[in-house]
């Protein structure tokens, strides 16, 4: 498990996750919130992404005047996804994890927990969560899927795939849908819906054109009520 950018092993900390894990050994918590001598500190919040990482950017930067809302860590699946470099540069550190620790829900929420992590965001991210994981966060991991779920969904269906299937099958919209995660793929509840025509002429391309400005646009501002409502800010 290495650190992208700076190659070191998960087992050797950063200053940031060596400060974190002394504030969470001395805080408590109350009513959700985490509290230090009466003092609130951020919700601190994980991402995990498999690919270029363009709405894990778009949430960085959204957060980033959030005094309330902490980035902790971004983790990916793949040590050669753009997301690793979007995050160096915005001053967040990021993990490739291998797939035996990824599909261990146990080893997982260890990590999250020891690094103090309240809420997790999926961001493109393409692997099953595991059961272990939801148990440990419930209705506090949230994903984006590219389509008006339920249609479109399940094992196979992201990106691209989802954009041709609604080209192919000639539908009049498509959209986003933002749901918390359960156990099955794309089947968790809907928090939000945004849609976006479909023209005959479309090609999957435009399509996954007006998806992405409707993720830019939405999916930062859902987390946030989210947060809002979770934690009682």
């Amino acid at each position: 498990m290495r650190h992208k950018g700076t190659n070191k092993k998960w087992n050797s900390p950063t200053n940031l996750l060596e400060k974190c894990n002394i504030l969470h050994k001395t805080t408590n918590s109350v009513q959700g919130k985490t509290q230090i001598k009466g003092i609130m500190i951020p919700v601190r919040l994980a991402i995990l992404a498999s690919g270029s990482g363009s709405n894990a950017e778009n949430i960085i930067h959204f957060f980033s005047t959030e005094k309330r809302v902490e980035i902790g860590l971004v983790i990916s699946n793949r040590s050669e996804a753009q997301v690793h470099q979007r995050a160096e540069r915005l001053g967040v550190p990021s993990f490739t994890l291998p797939r035996e620790t990824l599909t261990d829900g146990n080893a997982l929420s260890k990590i999250f927990k020891d690094r103090g992590i309240d809420f997790i965001i999926l961001a493109g991210y393409l692997l099953k969560i595991p059961e272990a994981l939801i148990h440990a966060y419930p209705n506090r991991i949230i994903n984006i899927h590219p389509a008006l779920l339920p249609k479109y969904g399940g094992k196979g269906m992201y990106g691209n795939h989802v954009h041709q299937a609604v080209v192919d099958a000639k539908e009049k919209e498509s959209g986003i849908t933002i749901h918390l995660v359960n156990e099955n793929y794309d089947e968790g509840s809907i928090v939000f819906q945004a849609k976006s025509p479909v023209f005959a002429e479309d090609s999957a391309e435009d399509v996954a054109a007006r998806v992405h400005e409707l993720e830019y646009r939405h999916y930062p501002e859902v987390i946030r009520l989210l947060l809002h409502k979770e934690f009682e800010w």
